[in-house]
C-alpha cells in the first residue's frame, strides 16, 4: 500500500487499530529505563503514545498524514507529548546513535526495502540501545489469520536476524496472538526479534 492508500484507510473518525499498545511492545520494553525512543511507521500512534506515557521522549515517523493526525489526537487525549514526522521510512534517515529504543511494528515491505529500513533503525541506536521488530510471520499466510496475503512482504525471525548484522540478538522467535474475528477467536503468527547495540560501537 502506498501513501494515498494509507491516507484513505486512516481517513476515518475512529481508530483503525485499537488505542492500546501492542502486547509484545509492552512485554519487551516495559522494564526498560525511559530515554529516547523512535517508532518507525507509527501509523495512528498507539505504540508511540504508550511509550510517551511511560516517560519516553518519543519520535513517531509515518508517511500517512491522516495517520499522524490521529496520532496527535490520541496523544492529546492521553495527555502526552511526542514529536511526529511525516516521512517515508524507507528514505528517511534518523540521526545516528541517537535513540535508546527503536521499534518497527508490522511494517511489511519487499526484502530490499525492509533491509534499508532496518539498517537505518540499527544505525539510529545509541550504544546499549534496543531494537524491537515485530511483524506477521511468513507462516501466518497458511496457518494463521489476518495480515498481508503477499508472501513477498512477509518474513520470519531468521530473515530479520540476517538483516541486523552488528547487533546482539537477545530474542528471535515466532510468537502467537489470539485474534477475535467474526467467526470467533483465531490464532495469528508473528515474528519477533529483539536486538541490542553493543555498548562499544565496535562490531
Amino acid at each position: 500500500m502506498n501513501r494515498e492508500d494509507w491516507d484513505e484507510r486512516y481517513g476515518t473518525e475512529e481508530l483503525i487499530w485499537k488505542a492500546d499498545p501492542n502486547r509484545f511492545l509492552v512485554e519487551e520494553l516495559d522494564a526498560l529505563v525511559p530515554g529516547r525512543a523512535l517508532d518507525l511507521a507509527c501509523g495512528e500512534g498507539r505504540n508511540a503514545v504508550w511509550l510517551a506515557s511511560k516517560g519516553w521522549h518519543v519520535t513517531g515517523v509515518d508517511f500517512s498524514r491522516a495517520g499522524l493526525a490521529k496520532a496527535r489526537r490520541l496523544a492529546t487525549d492521553r495527555g502526552v507529548e511526542a514529536t511526529w514526522v511525516e516521512a517515508d521510512v524507507v528514505e528517511w534517515q534518523p540521526s545516528p546513535a541517537s535513540f535508546d529504543v527503536v521499534v518497527v511494528m508490522y511494517l511489511h515491505l519487499p526484502s530490499e526495502q525492509r533491509r534499508q529500513v532496518l539498517g537505518h533503525a540499527a544505525a539510529a541506536l545509541a550504544p546499549g540501545g534496543t531494537l524491537l521488530v515485530v511483524g506477521h510471520d511468513a507462516s501466518n499466510l497458511l496457518h494463521g489469520t489476518g495480515g498481508p496475503q503477499d508472501p513477498a512482504v512477509l518474513f520470519g525471525p531468521e530473515e530479520i536476524v540476517e538483516d541486523l548484522s552488528g547487533l546482539q540478538i537477545e530474542r528471535a522467535e515466532r510468537v502467537t496472538r489470539t485474534v477475535v474475528t467474526d467467526a470467533g477467536e483465531a490464532t495469528a503468527f508473528d515474528a519477533l526479534v529483539r536486538a541490542v547495540r553493543p555498548s562499544s560501537l565496535r562490531n
